[in-house]
C-alpha cells in the first residue's frame, strides 16, 4: 500500500512579504506581495520545477487571494499569473484593483521588490 501525499499547506509569511505553498513540509512555490494602505499587490508568482504540473500555482494563489479577503484588503494583480487566475475567477472581482502606473512606480521603488 502507498502512503498518500498531504494536501498542501498554504500559509503566509508576513515578514518576507508572501505567501508560500508546502507539499510534505517542503516550500514548493511561492507568491509575493506588498502592502499599499488597503491594497496586497501581489507582483511576481514561482513553483519550483520540481512540482510543476500538479495544480499547485492555482491552489496557491486562491488561497492567497481567500486570505486577502478575509483580511478586509483588496488584491492588485502585477503578477501576470495573478492576473490570469482573476480572469477565471470571477468571485474575487468586488475586492480586485486595477494596475495603473501609479502602483508601478510605487513597486519599483519598493526596497527587495
Amino acid at each position: 500500500m502507498t502512503q498518500q501525499a498531504a494536501a498542501p499547506e498554504v500559509r503566509r509569511v508576513d515578514d518576507r512579504h508572501r505567501y508560500e505553498i508546502l507539499v510534505d513540509g517542503e516550500r514548493a512555490g511561492l507568491t509575493a506581495y506588498r502592502d499599499r494602505d488597503d491594497r496586497r499587490v501581489f507582483f511576481h508568482t514561482e513553483v519550483d520545477d520540481a512540482y510543476a504540473g500538479q495544480g499547485l500555482a492555482g491552489i496557491l494563489i486562491e488561497r492567497a487571494l481567500a486570505d486577502v479577503r478575509a483580511s478586509g484588503l483588496r488584491i492588485v494583480p502585477v503578477c501576470p499569473y495573478v492576473a490570469k487566475f482573476l480572469k477565471k475567477h470571477e468571485e474575487f472581482a468586488d475586492i480586485t484593483d486595477p494596475v495603473t502606473p501609479e502602483v508601478l512606480q510605487w513597486l519599483d521603488a519598493r526596497p527587495g521588490r
